[in-house]
């Protein structure tokens, strides 16, 4: 008779680096996508490291994550129009939603026990709810190292110094965070150029590029060409939709066809009544709610229609593709920003209403001129897409210190 052995609470399992990623996700698709990227390529380079991302993104579970990298979901928020919020689901006021948030981000923290915290754009949080996090890390495992993530552009410069002094993020930055990258390059746009950081915090800097992405190994669309149209998570993407179809509906002969992609936040009375006029265009237009993978929908189109959030900007820099930008100008000019100056780069073009107005025939002719509109690649900019090999060698860097410091 064979007896099996019980496992042994002496057993140990292999020691893995450990990083959380917070990003607080409150409106859109960037934080999630952005955190995801960046935990897929710090596990891929580390055979040794485990990720995990706290967000508070609704549609989380809606993305594949690689062995050793999982996600937690905060309580959702959700911003109403007067610029207020209140929880998504949950039926609590404001203050009591942020107060649940953080203190299930405490928590984590301390079980998880991170080497590593890599903090998406928020220094303080959403509302201030990382600060007693900060603070614990600080006291009780200050060789943990934290670092502040910042995409390439935030919002106005003005409007940007009046919201980090609000938020006391410039205090944050000073106390908290042993190093800042930002995701693009100093040559191109400085984001944090107007706040008033110390020099201390300066040297603390590390300009990445922007952050790669890779085709996905499943197969690409086939059929006739296809411009992809892209309004990111779609919940501001109203009126770029309602542009590109009012083009096919006026140009009867207007190609490439479209695949618009709605993003999970394009719902209700606005998604119905683009269904309607998509299904009198002849199959010109085809749709899809929600695709995870737009990495593989890049790369089968001609080219590309978008609103020009940052992580639509690296697949269209990744996959190289003629692309046209109608950025959002409320509530940030974070993609007016970036638009105009990829635009005066020769990477993309923009299109904007106060500048180009809006008719459908402007549209029309956007579409037509990407067969003959040049590449991203087409201007050589040194270190564009270096993000990634960046992050992965400072994440080394700073694991390897955590690390030492645990000795």
């Amino acid at each position: 008779m064979t007896t099996q052995t019980p496992p042994s609470d002496t057993m140990t399992s292999p020691k893995f680096s450990r990083v959380l990623l917070y990003s607080h996700d409150t409106f859109g698709l960037g934080h999630i996508r952005r955190s995801r990227t960046l935990a897929n390529a710090i596990t891929a380079a580390n055979q040794n490291a485990t990720a995990l991302i706290l967000t508070g993104s609704p549609v989380a579970g809606r993305f594949t994550f690689p062995e050793r990298v999982d996600h937690i979901r905060l309580p959702g928020v959700t911003k109403m129009t007067d610029g207020s919020y209140m929880s998504e689901t949950l039926g609590m006021d404001i203050d009591d939603t942020t107060s649940l948030r953080s203190g299930l981000i405490t928590s984590t923290l301390q079980h998880f026990s991170p080497d590593l915290v890599i903090v998406d754009k928020e220094p303080t949080g959403f509302r201030g709810e990382l600060l007693p996090s900060l603070k614990w890390l600080k006291e009780h495992r200050p060789d943990t190292q934290i670092v502040l993530g910042l995409r390439d552009v935030l919002d106005d410069p003005k409007l940007l110094v009046a919201e980090w002094a609000r938020k006391g993020a410039i205090e944050a930055a000073e106390a908290f965070y042993n190093e800042i990258w930002v995701y693009g390059l100093k040559s191109i746009y400085n984001p944090i150029a107007s706040l008033a950081l110390s020099e201390t915090a300066k040297a603390r800097i590390h300009w990445t590029g922007y952050l790669y992405r890779e085709a996905l190994d499943e197969p690409i669309p086939t059929g006739a060409p296809y411009v992809l149209i892209t309004p990111g998570g779609g919940g501001d993407g109203a009126a770029m939709v309602d542009h590109v179809l009012s083009a096919y509906e006026q140009d009867p002969d207007l190609h490439p066809n479209a695949l618009l992609v709605y993003g999970p936040f394009l719902t209700g009375d606005d998604r119905v009544a683009f269904e309607n006029r998509v299904s009198k265009l002849n199959g010109r237009v085809k749709t899809v709610g929600f695709d995870s993978h737009m990495e593989t929908l890049m790369t089968g189109a001609v080219g590309v229609v978008a609103m020009g959030g940052y992580n639509t900007f690296c697949e269209i820099l990744s996959f190289d593709k003629p692309a046209v930008i109608i950025p959002r100008t409320v509530p940030r000019l974070e993609q007016y920003i970036r638009a105009k100056r990829a635009e005066e780069l020769g990477l993309m073009r923009m299109i904007h209403p106060k500048r180009d107005g809006n008719a459908a025939s402007i549209m029309s002719k956007a579409i037509r001129s990407l067969s003959t509109q040049k590449p991203p690649s087409a201007v050589q900019i040194d270190g564009l897409l270096d993000g990634l090999d960046v992050v992965v060698e400072r994440t080394k860097h700073l694991l390897a210190k955590a690390t030492q410091s645990d000795k």
